[in-house]
């Protein structure tokens, strides 16, 4: 058969980038991805892509991952997840996804070309073809951060989201400052489980005034219940991120009734078809759902454009960290226009990798995204405050 795998190679990369980001959890210099290539048993190649933020993800892939696909046929892609799931790895899904959604998109980007579809067109077609993406904006000082927010807004973003959870001081500032600058454009904030239910409840009540879209992940990702209380306590809506990895973190989330919003990501979810039945289940509820970045090369970012086109509830604009990458690894790189992205229309994920430039970038270990260089004897602490 044409669809069988026989071939898998992955590289790890790390671009960096134009200028250090900051969050609550610490100090990013650029981003770390594994980048997959399979060939089928015709010669179709298939590229793949995932989020590498801990050493688990490489050496999943390699001991299992990799190892299991041979033989595979590319459309059998529910049956591989779940025989990764299998080999042990469902006790330990935080560790698999990452590795496994790497292989899982090659194999989608093989089968589309081997139908000749773009991937929007085997997951329901287009429900749209223009993807509004949000100015990400990653600074703690109001008046840098107001600087930024006016940059993006003369690029013609017309939605922006703000990291916070520094300090309730910070928090409030840097809220306010945007704010000021994009006028009626919509704004969100992210806060990354640093604030303690008695914090956030008062904070949110400060921040109420500036018409926040939502506030995301204000408590510790595993406190359903407070962010269910949190949702019938005040009125700025609640979203989910690092809550809702897997199919299964989002069906717990709408039994607990404790999102608003949630964010998706294939590479934390085990891939892009869980990525869509995640979103069904969500939609069954009338759940808006956006996107979450972590620093995608185009490979990976052509598979969120063909994911948003596709999901009708995929109606809040989308997060991207494209503006802080300083290159990118594909002849053919995904560019944003007055904010918005255009979905690919050639076969599979529409874009071309370049093996010169992943080797350009290439790495042999990771640099985390979390604690600060700056301040070594600091670390991240959820709830901060």
């Amino acid at each position: 058969m044409k669809m069988i795998i026989t071939e898998v190679k992955h590289w790890l990369i790390r671009m960096p980038f134009n200028e250090e980001i900051l969050w609550a959890s610490g100090r990013r210099i650029g981003t770390t991805r594994l980048i997959v290539r399979i060939v089928t048993e015709d010669g179709t190649i298939g590229w793949g892509e995932s989020i590498c933020l801990i050493d688990t993800v490489q050496a999943v892939f390699e001991k299992v991952v990799a190892p299991l696909a041979i033989g595979y046929p590319v459309s059998d892609i529910e049956r591989f997840t779940r025989h990764v799931l299998g080999a042990g790895y469902y006790h330990h899904k935080r560790a698999a996804v990452m590795a496994m959604s790497a292989m899982e998109m090659a194999m989608w980007d093989a089968l589309g070309k081997i139908t000749h579809q773009p991937l929007y067109k085997l997951w329901g077609g287009a429900w749209r073809k223009e993807i509004h993406a949000s100015a990400y904006l990653f600074l703690p000082d109001p008046v840098a951060v107001a600087e930024k927010a006016k940059y993006f807004l003369d690029l013609g973003y017309t939605s922006f989201k703000a990291k916070i959870g520094f300090s309730e001081r910070a928090d409030v500032e840097v809220t306010e400052a945007v704010r000021n600058v994009i006028g009626n454009n919509e704004l969100r904030v992210d806060i990354n489980g640093a604030w303690t239910p008695g914090t956030a409840k008062r904070m949110l009540a400060k921040l109420s005034a500036y018409d926040l879209s939502y506030a995301e992940q204000p408590l510790q990702l595993d406190d359903l219940v407070g962010h269910a209380k949190l949702r019938q306590s005040q009125s700025v809506p609640i979203a989910l991120d690092e809550s809702a990895y897997t199919l299964e973190d989002v069906g717990n989330i709408i039994r607990m009734e404790a999102a608003d919003v949630i964010l998706l990501d294939p590479q934390e979810a085990g891939g892009c078809w869980q990525t869509i039945k995640a979103a069904g289940v969500a939609e069954s509820i009338g759940i808006p759902l956006s996107l979450h970045s972590g620093g995608e090369m185009s490979i990976a970012q052509a598979a969120y454009l063909h994911l948003a086109a596709s999901i009708p509830n995929m109606s809040v604009s989308i997060d991207t960290e494209r503006h802080y990458l300083a290159d990118d690894i594909v002849a053919n790189p995904l560019r944003i226009e007055n904010g918005s992205y255009r979905v690919p229309e050639s076969p599979g994920l529409g874009v071309e990798p370049q093996i010169e430039k992943i080797l350009q970038y290439q790495v042999t270990d990771i640099v985390g995204a979390y604690l600060d260089s700056s301040k070594p004897t600091w670390f991240p602490v959820k709830p901060a405050f």
